[in-house]
């Protein structure tokens, strides 16, 4: 609260002391005093100290949890409030005005500003306002209403004089005049009080007229130069004090103006957004050159220990390879895919379910390795299609580093060809059905059942018929 009461005051030029008091020894933070050269304000953000109203020249200001009685409302027509919204890592401060029989409006603190009799909000003259009009008698004229003396209708008009002259409203104050002016029976000290308080008050309202001339004059100013903390610092206090009985030129630069400071505000979101948008992307972008630093670790690492580690060990890598060219995008190259994709059939991942389903060795059963389920004399008649080695040639050791070494235990691309064959052939095998699978052409035996022959054999017809099904 203290660094935007800070920065709001730094945006009008003004100075003030902002001091952490603590009355009677509450809690540091329980009642902030700003000071001004003329007056000033006592924040009370708890209950700790109770207001004290129209004393010491410091107008209180409440927190949430401060409570106002009726009887202050009605008397003091209005009493502001400040809250504190939290918007991401910070906080930003409203004020609010609070009338009796209405809703507390609220403001952004820039909306508000301070006067020489008080801090202002956009919506006090209109308290004022409503105050100071006259009531429509709803009951008609049947019963004559009892007229105060003229005493105490010219301390009630005193009071409204001073009351409108503080918060600058200009509009009340000129229909106060009006009924002081329409005030008969007045005399003595009275009468001499009314006189100085209007001549007063019409002096005020010659100032008001020049001081509203070069409030416009300098909003219209901040416009051409385009100046948007000016203008929109002016468009606030031209709604605090000057929101009435406007000419056609005043409404015009209000209108401007309030339409230049939308623009504003739609550009500055527009690029708090656009450079929310490139830290994201910086930061995205930053993410895959490390997973495609990762990618490439990941496969030296593969290379280097190429088919001498427990498989187990390799689907761990392959996975987490997988993971970091999933994260790296674009950044991994087709060469860098197609070894993902050599490494990932390598260490069985993604299966098939007919694959998934076949039984697992017994336990403590040793795991067979792929090149001694191959003979040589089988593979060597193969090209190998890692390491490009004919046939007749053994493989090369770490192709892809150039190292050239030759190996004596083949490329799992050279091998595994043979070994889908042979789980080919016996799948076949396992699939082709016998003889008493299928029903005899000859004695018409169901499947299952032995043939009706006078040897107790299988009828040829019945083979031959079996060897056919299982082509």
């Amino acid at each position: 609260m203290k660094s935007a009461a800070a920065a709001w005051l730094r945006d009008r030029d003004r100075y003030a002391d902002i001091e952490f008091t603590q009355p009677n020894g509450v809690p540091i933070g329980s009642v902030v005093d700003i000071h001004f050269q003329h007056g000033g304000l006592r924040v009370h953000l708890d209950q700790a100290v109770e207001p004290a109203w129209d004393q010491d020249g410091r107008e209180p200001v409440l927190g949430m949890s401060v409570p106002v009685d009726r009887d202050t409302l009605i008397d003091r027509w209005y009493v502001h409030r400040i809250r504190l919204d939290s918007e991401g890592t910070a906080r930003r401060v409203s004020i609010g005005t609070e009338a009796f029989a209405r809703e507390t409006e609220w403001f952004a603190l820039d909306q508000c500003e301070m006067t020489q009799r008080g801090l202002s909000t956009p919506v006090v003259e209109q308290i004022v306002r409503s105050r100071s009009t006259r009531p429509v008698n709803q009951w008609g004229v049947g019963k004559a209403k009892k007229v105060p003396p003229a005493r105490v209708r010219a301390q009630v008009l005193l009071r409204k004089l001073t009351d409108a002259v503080r918060v600058e409203s200009s509009f009340v104050v000129s229909q106060v005049l009006r009924d002081i002016a329409d005030l008969t029976g007045v005399e003595g000290e009275t009468k001499a009080q009314l006189a100085a308080a209007v001549s007063d008050a019409e002096a005020w309202l010659e100032d008001q007229v020049r001081v509203r001339r070069e409030l416009f004059s300098q909003l219209e100013e901040a416009l051409a130069a385009r100046d948007a903390l000016q203008v929109r610092q002016l468009l606030a206090r031209v709604n605090a004090t000057a929101s009435h009985n406007r000419t056609a030129d005043e409404i015009t630069i209000a209108d401007v103006a309030a339409t230049y400071v939308a623009e504003q505000q739609q550009a500055y979101a527009e690029q708090l957004q656009a450079k929310a948008a490139a830290k994201l992307a910086r930061e995205q972008d930053a993410q895959a050159r490390r997973a495609a630093d990762r990618v490439q670790t990941l496969l030296a690492t593969l290379q280097r220990r190429g088919d001498t580690g427990s498989p187990k060990t390799m689907r761990k890598l392959v996975r987490e390879r997988m993971h970091a060219a999933s994260d790296a995008g674009d950044r991994v190259d087709a060469g860098q895919q197609e070894q993902i994709g050599v490494w990932k059939t390598r260490a069985e991942i993604g299966r098939s379910l007919a694959q998934a389903a076949r039984p697992a060795p017994a336990l403590g059963a040793p795991r067979p390795v792929r090149h001694e389920q191959v003979a040589r004399r089988f593979w060597i008649r193969r090209n190998c299609p890692r390491c490009q080695a004919v046939a007749g040639k053994n493989c090369v050791v770490n192709a892809h580093t150039g190292t050239g070494a030759l190996s004596k235990i083949p490329h799992y691309e050279r091998i595994e060809p043979i070994l889908a064959e042979r789980r080919a052939k016996a799948e076949r095998r396992r699939r082709a059905p016998g003889a008493y699978d299928i029903a005899c052409p000859d004695c018409g035996r169901p499947p299952g059942e032995r043939c009706a022959s006078p040897s107790g054999g299988v009828h040829r017809a019945r083979v031959e018929r079996a060897r056919e099904a299982g082509r």
